[in-house]
């Protein structure tokens, strides 16, 4: 998936969860927003270089949004939510992910569940349906390693249950972690941070519910899924 024009600057701070401060390179000083819910643990670090898009629609509040950050001085990691579930629609729709290979449509947004939308569902005459839920990984915390969520999250929890029951139905239910930071290796359940979040990925797993890892390739041009990475639920 190709970037919007994107612009450089630095990291001021994070407030109220969904607007950042941030100087550009130019020396200007905006306020951008930040299209993230969870804690961005490791993903707001003081002076960090920061990429922003910007919008030229007059309706909006704010027209410029926080698309990446650079981490540790060396990692790029994107922290819009919103983007991973377009990268990983993209990698299915070319191919890119061979478990999900061999549908003949792919819907965004299917209601399923108890009022919930799963973001991939895709179909084909001779396969069952697959259902697939995306979850952004952006905490890396040790030698590669990354966790997912980074914050307790009950809703997250609800998915995980939900694609238990398709899977009850005689479907497939694939959780997708992309991995949308170019420092991690492997990703575990954050047991440390949601331990019943990580509790539950076992036990779904117990009743079918698939798990893979995709790590997207991140520069300030484009984000796409690269190559598959180990899970560990153990």
């Amino acid at each position: 998936m190709q970037f919007p024009e994107l612009i450089e600057g630095r990291l001021i701070k994070r407030y109220k969860r969904f607007l950042a401060d941030i100087e550009l390179a130019n020396g200007e000083l905006i306020t951008a927003h930040c299209p993230n819910t969870g804690s961005m643990r490791r993903c707001q670090q003081d002076s960090a270089r920061v990429w922003v898009s910007k919008s030229n629609n007059p309706k909006r509040k704010l027209a410029y949004t926080w698309e990446i950050v650079e981490v540790d001085d060396q990692y790029l990691a994107c922290i819009n939510t919103g983007l991973p579930n377009k990268v990983v629609g993209e990698a299915i729709a070319h191919g890119n992910i061979a478990e999900l290979t061999g549908y003949d449509q792919q819907k965004a947004e299917v209601k399923y569940g108890n009022g919930s939308r799963i973001d991939w569902l895709l179909s084909s005459d001779n396969l069952p349906l697959c259902y697939v839920e995306v979850k952004n990984v952006t905490l890396l915390e040790e030698d590669g390693q990354g966790y997912f969520p980074d914050a307790v999250t009950e809703r997250g929890r609800k998915h995980l249950y939900e694609l238990a029951d398709v899977v009850s139905q005689g479907h497939r239910a694939v959780l997708m972690f992309c991995v949308s930071h170019t420092g991690i290796q492997s990703v575990k359940p954050a047991q440390h941070i949601d331990p019943k979040y990580a509790a539950a990925i076992k036990e779904v797993v117990a009743l079918g519910v698939e798990v893979l890892a995709y790590q997207a390739d991140i520069s300030s041009k484009r984000i796409e899924i690269v190559k598959k990475l180990p899970v560990e639920l153990a």
